[in-house]
């Protein structure tokens, strides 16, 4: 298609000249007083600063509250692990330190009890022994021809040959035994010892001698008894 030229018709056309930026005008946004653009500009990037700074500090208060939040969180998380963990050892070794000590009272109860045990049977002991002594002095002092069976039996399983056979006896028994039993006092050589104690009896012979008193059986009596006792105390507390 062809272009049309318009001519001017005379001298009516004038060229036109755009004014410079800086001193175009226009209005204020709120629209009463016109403003100029440099300062328009600035308005916008001092607005545009202001919007950014405003915004980096809301940021950074935000992400400050929420960093202390959060370490404040994880905080407590580790302090109640931690405080978790420290009463656990500390729970651990009280109840060591408390087991510790309730073995020694169980040792210590042990030792008092084995202690009480064995002086219970001690005093026992002593009890019979007593007891025994006295039921034998009654004995013998009612039946002293008691101590010529027993010399009986001793001279029989004695060695050798029973030639010069003597009984030993205490003075007081072997007057008792004359008066209460001359007959039998005459089949037996009684010889009355010095120092011996009521109910002893010793036999001699030619080759050998014995002893038959009451205190020698009584003490291999009660020696028997006391291993019997101990036996069964050790082996209670095995």
């Amino acid at each position: 298609m062809a272009n049309k030229v318009i001519k001017s018709a005379g001298p009516s056309w004038r060229p036109y000249r755009f004014p410079p930026l800086t001193s175009t005008l226009t209005r204020a946004p709120g629209g009463s007083e016109p403003r100029d653009a440099a300062e328009l500009q600035r308005a916008i990037a001092d607005g545009f600063h202001e919007g950014v700074e405003r915004g980096y500090q809301e940021g950074l208060a935000q992400g400050q509250e929420a960093g202390r939040r959060e370490g404040l969180e994880q905080g407590r998380e580790e302090g109640r692990h931690q405080g978790l963990e420290e009463g656990r050892a500390q729970g651990a070794q009280e109840f060591a330190a408390i087991g510790d000590q309730l073995s020694r009272m169980i040792a210590e109860f042990e030792r008092y009890q084995s202690e009480v045990e064995h002086t219970r049977r001690e005093e026992l002991l002593e009890l019979v022994r007593k007891v025994a002594e006295q039921v034998i002095r009654v004995e013998l002092t009612l039946h002293p021809t008691q101590l010529l069976s027993l010399a009986e039996e001793a001279l029989a399983a004695m060695p050798g040959k029973q030639e010069d056979v003597r009984i030993l006896l205490n003075p007081e028994e072997c007057a008792r035994i004359k008066d209460l039993a001359p007959e039998k006092a005459e089949d037996w050589r009684l010889v009355p010892q010095e120092g011996m104690a009521l109910g002893e009896c010793r036999v001699v012979t030619a080759s050998a001698e014995a002893d038959v008193g009451c205190q020698q059986r009584l003490d291999s009596c009660m020696q028997a008894l006391s291993g019997h006792v101990t036996g069964e105390d050790e082996g209670e507390h095995a």
